[in-house]
């Protein structure tokens, strides 16, 4: 029998959790992904509800007015936060989920959400992350500025998190992720 947990994935920007996520998901299309919303517009490929669901300010704010949310921020001019209800009712019902948040968010779902499994996944150093990021084309270099100065920030709160992946290589760094998500949603 498998228990209902939440595992909360999180990592700096371009260290591979979203690509690891998308691997686990083919291995157990069980586990429930919540999708987070954002008031940012569309990146060329995103699709609305399955990258994010994009909604206005005001729509936003409406959610944190009756606490939607789980967590959310402001970052970089837009809104991120991650629906609580979704969540909720999955683990009510059972079924496993999975979060991709930054480390501050994760804090605070470690917090709201009690036996929650927190995961980081580690770049092998800050050089493979920055080439990393500049090989994805999506960021100007004022931005990748930014998101190596966050990166900085963000492994020094790895500690905070009972596992810690370090993601060299995508074959082994997947299966580390599936032997921890199957140890820790065995009844025991």
């Amino acid at each position: 029998m498998i228990k209902p947990v939440l595992f909360v994935l999180s990592a700096p920007s371009g260290a591979g959790k979203s690509t690891l996520i998308h691997r686990v998901r083919l291995v157990s299309p069980d586990i429930f992904y919540s999708v987070s919303c954002t008031t940012r517009s569309p990146r060329q490929g995103e699709v609305d509800s399955t990258d994010y669901h994009f909604v206005n300010k005001q729509q936003f704010q409406q959610l944190i007015d009756s606490q939607g949310f789980l967590e959310w921020k402001m970052v970089h001019g837009s809104m991120y936060g991650t629906p609580y209800k979704p969540i909720e009712d999955a683990l009510k019902n059972g079924v496993r989920c999975i979060l991709d948040i930054d480390v501050q968010g994760a804090l605070e779902a470690f917090q709201k959400i009690k036996n929650s499994v927190g995961i980081f996944i580690k770049p092998p150093n800050l050089n493979a992350l920055e080439e990393r990021i500049r090989l994805r084309g999506l960021d100007s270099e004022e931005s990748i500025k930014i998101r190596m100065e966050n990166s900085r920030k963000e492994l020094m709160e790895a500690g905070k998190f009972p596992y810690q992946i370090v993601n060299d290589d995508i074959e082994l760094a997947t299966i580390e992720l599936i032997d921890i998500i199957r140890k820790e949603s065995e009844n025991s």
